[in-house]
């Protein structure tokens, strides 16, 4: 005992010597200075110190030779007043916590660094106090933490005399004196209550953190009245008190409420004084000391709660209100419309601390599915916490999002080894034991997350969030059916619970979604926007349990008719939103009739359940072109015009395949048709993604790149079947490729002449809405067209196997008599359309007919066939180039032809 008193007294004189010390050096400097002015024949001035002003002359002399008789030494400053006194501070700058504030501090640091050792080791003192009792059993644990708490008093008391007697002010000669000693002494308290109930056991947890309580509150009063150096000691020391004092004790799980303490603590000190930088540093310590105490052994449960708790202090502390008000710009005002406004240093903290808050809860991994669970309840808790506490606080509003995003994203987190997807999946149908139930996990979290859509629905409903309640009805509607997508994805309930009640939980939403769209079509009467996307959301649900209950056949059936209920939902409520749903319903229909189950399930299901999807695909965009025609609906009617079209050429190619494919012998897909009908769909899908370019929108660059593939692709089988395929050149390279059918109904026709007519219907569809386009489809037609006839003349001469190497007398007679027809029709249309070009292109099958006479048929005619050959070809060449001068002519508009023409 005599030991430790002698250790208090030591420690109490190193304390009152500088303080004395530094009183008498004052007092010395300011006699001189005054000794000074007396030699110089003018007046002291009596300066009265003030906490951080400026020195004021209290009298000015009347004349210089007035000088006192004696020397008076300055008035005692008046005690600072025991309430708060917060100086004015901007904490709306842009920046609170910015390069050049760090800058300043260190450049405080390297002035004041005595100040920050005299506190260290003062706090240090304690804490070795105790170790020093543990390490030579000289005092029971009592007694060693009363001497420690007696300690850390003198210390607080020391500096509250400083303060009172000279000041805490920058311009003080005992300036951070006050706070060194207190912060130092507030930190020897945190320790000695920690040392109590770690290190030894002598009070429970519920007197330990009272104890720290009582401590915080002192602190928090200290902070009021001292400057922002006590703040930083406290907090820093009070957070390093538990890692310096040490311990073996395996029950630690109330470390993480006393980081949340000191944490509430500095927001308190920053209430009251307007210190921004504090909060900042209290948040910073907080988040660390629980980060710490999980990284020793903490359960993950008590970090996730101490997390949720820390994001609502930041809402509630700084402010001071039980009910959220935050005004002025948002966040997202300052990211993302680049508002010139700043928002407010409150919400710009509130935002850091939710925002470190969600992502640590959705990455945070837990070691039981009841901490998991925990988790999500936080995520959804901070969902209605700042949709319904901070109903008032419309500059927290968009932090909404990020909790929601969290418990979204969490989702997806967790069924990566998460415990609570892992307890979840072990109870799958074909592992659970017969008579038992389901686990009831995807309905707990499809409730938490319904409860999130509710309380965004409250806020859209009220008449004070207007501005924002297209956002919070858009949040309402997608929050709980974005939650079952990600379970469905990321989950499989249908393994777990069956597919009917999995489709049970996806109708009861869609319910909700209808009984939303009746709120708020009751609510607005002009305007249904909120209505629209209930709407919406209630529509993809019904179909997203479709999905999990149809067949193949029946689900297209299903999708296709949910396209007619969008359409005529628009055109009886003038709900423009519903394009949304009818263009995202047109790339799911495209997706199951060309990829899943796609055309390969086309070519070997039974025909009647593939014309049955195609068909009713087909007469739902019929149905909904109909519907929409007269509302202006531009960007939606091309896309239910050109995928018709296409389903229904889908259809027709698909039947006509398996028609041949059933009837002939041989690998079909190898053959020259049957080259030509895998590449017809690919034709098709790139001739409607270049119609859907008009509609132009989000989708425009994806448009384009699918129309490039598929045209790609299309094209590349089309040159394969003309060069490859080709019955002329080759007998097949893996199957039979022989012509068969009944000409002009046979393969050839399928191969040839069938892609030239669709090019030929494209090349006028698209010559006002693609003019680029238009010629280089007739060019394709043209040559695909003669192909087919040459062919066809060669078969009808040879037989089915054109590949036989003889070239009969009539066929070459054939071509010259086809190519001289060719001609004249070529002259007659250009006659009719009045056409300069089509009639050069008839001159030039001309030159063609001609050379190919002389130089081919001549050296293969005979006898009277080759005078029939010659005469026929001059007579038909006489009546061409009278008939091409006339009709020069007639495109000049002369009465006479002219003779250079």
């Amino acid at each position: 005992m005599f030991l430790i008193l002698l250790a208090l007294a030591v420690v109490g004189l190193l304390i009152w010597l500088p303080i004395h010390t530094l009183v008498l050096a004052a007092r010395l400097r300011r006699l001189g200075e005054r000794l000074a002015r007396i030699e110089a024949g003018g007046s002291p001035a009596i300066v009265q110190p003030d906490a951080g002003s400026e020195p004021v002359p209290l009298a000015t002399p009347a004349t210089p030779a007035e000088t006192p008789s004696h020397w008076q030494p300055p008035p005692r400053p008046a005690a600072a007043p025991l309430g708060p006194t917060p100086a004015p501070a901007d904490q709306n700058r842009p920046l609170v916590v910015s390069a050049e504030r760090f800058g300043a501090a260190l450049g405080w640091l390297a002035r004041n660094w005595v100040y920050v050792v005299s506190a260290v080791s003062l706090a240090l003192a304690a804490i070795f106090l105790l170790q020093y009792g543990v390490e030579h059993g000289l005092l029971p644990p009592a007694a060693r933490v009363a001497a420690a708490m007696v300690l850390g008093l003198a210390l607080v008391a020391a500096g509250e005399w400083l303060r009172r007697q000279h000041g805490d002010g920058a311009r003080q000669v005992t300036a951070y004196l006050p706070s060194t000693f207190a912060g130092a002494g507030i930190v020897a308290l945190f320790a000695s209550v920690i040392a109590a109930r770690q290190l030894y056991g002598l009070i429970g947890p519920e007197l330990a953190f009272a104890g720290l309580v009582a401590i915080a509150a002192l602190a928090l009063v200290l902070g009021w009245l001292y400057g922002p150096w006590l703040a930083a000691v406290g907090l820093v020391g009070a957070t390093a008190a538990p890692f310096l004092v040490g311990g073996a004790s395996d029950v630690i799980w109330w470390l993480f409420p006393y980081f949340a303490l000191i944490a509430a603590t500095g927001l308190g000190i920053d209430a009251a004084r307007r210190w921004a930088w504090v909060s900042v540093l209290a948040l910073a310590l907080g988040y660390a000391g629980g980060a710490m105490a999980l990284a020793g052994g903490g359960a993950p449960g008590w970090f996730a709660a101490m997390l949720g708790g820390l994001a609502l202090l930041a809402v509630a502390v700084p402010p001071l209100r039980l009910w959220p008000d935050h005004a002025g710009a948002m966040v997202s005002d300052r990211l993302w419309r680049k508002s010139a406004e700043w928002p407010a240093f409150p919400v710009r903290l509130t935002a850091g601390m939710l925002l470190a808050t969600c992502l640590t809860l959705m990455l945070l991994g837990t070691d039981t599915a009841a901490e998991s669970l925990l988790i999500f309840s936080l995520l959804a808790a901070l969902v209605l916490a700042f949709a319904l506490w901070a109903k008032s606080a419309p500059a927290l509003a968009d932090l909404t999002a990020l909790p929601a995003l969290g418990f979204l994203a969490r989702l997806a987190v967790e069924a990566f080894g998460g415990p609570l997807h892992g307890e979840f999946m072990a109870q799958m149908i074909v592992w659970r034991e017969p008579e038992t139930s389901a686990p009831v996990t995807v309905t707990m979290l499809l409730a938490l997350a319904l409860a999130g859509s509710l309380a965004a629905a409250w806020r859209s409903l009220r008449a004070t969030d207007a501005p924002l309640a297209l956002i919070w009805a858009a949040g309402a509607v997608l929050f709980a059916p974005l939650a079952a997508l990600a379970l469905e994805l990321f989950w499989a309930p249908a393994l777990v619970i069956g597919a009917n009640p999995w489709a049970l939980h996806i109708m009861a939403l869609a319910a909700l979604m209808v009984w939303l769209a009746v709120l708020y079509a009751r609510a607005d009467a002009q305007s249904l926007r909120r209505a629209a996307l209930a709407t919406l959301s209630a529509l993809s649900l019904i179909a997203f349990a479709l999905f999990i209950l149809l067949t193949e056949t029946a689900l297209t059936v299903a999708l296709a008719a949910l396209v007619v209920v969008a359409a005529a939902l628009d055109r009886r409520f003038r709900l423009p939103e519903m394009g949304w749903y009818i263009q995202a319903a047109l790339l799911v229909l495209s997706w199951r009739l060309l990829l899943d189950p796609g055309i390969d399930w086309a070519l070997t299901a039974p025909l009647w359940e593939v014309a049955l999807g195609f068909l009713a695909t087909c007469g739902a965009m019929a149905a909904a072109w109909v519907l929409l025609g007269g509302l202006g609906r531009d960007r939606v009617t091309p896309l239910l015009e050109s995928a018709g079209a296409g389903f229904a050429a889908i259809l027709v190619d698909i039947v006509i395949f398996r028609w041949l494919r059933d009837n002939f012998a041989g690998d079909a897909a190898a053959t020259h048709w049957g080259v030509t009908l895998l590449a017809l769909p690919w034709l098709v899908t790139a001739l409607v993604a270049l119609w859907r370019l008009k509609a132009g929108g989000p989708l425009l660059p994806f448009r384009k790149a699918l129309a490039a593939l598929t045209g790609a692709m299309g094209l590349a089988g089309l040159l394969i079947a003309a060069l490859v395929a080709n019955p002329l050149v080759s007998a097949g390279f893996a199957g039979d490729n022989a012509v068969a059918g009944p000409t002009p109904f046979d393969t050839l026709t399928l191969a040839y002449l069938v892609p030239a007519a669709l090019a030929f219907a494209a090349a006028r569809a698209f010559r006002n809405r693609l003019p680029w386009l238009r010629l280089p489809l007739l060019w394709g037609s043209g040559v695909l067209a003669a192909l087919w006839l040459g062919l066809e003349i060669r078969r009808f001469w040879v037989g089915d196997a054109l590949w036989v190497d003889r070239l009969p007398q009539g066929e070459l007679i054939s071509y010259t008599v086809a190519m001289v027809l060719a001609a004249a029709l070529l002259l007659y249309q250009s006659i009719a359309r009045g056409s300069a070009g089509l009639r050069r292109l008839a001159m030039a099958v001309v030159v063609l007919t001609v050379l190919k006479v002389f130089l081919i048929d001549a050296a293969g005619l005979t006898g009277l066939t080759r005078v029939a050959a010659f005469l026929g070809l001059g007579l038909a060449l006489a009546g061409t180039a009278w008939l091409n001068r006339w009709a020069a002519a007639q495109q000049r508009g002369a009465a006479a032809p002219d003779p250079e023409a």
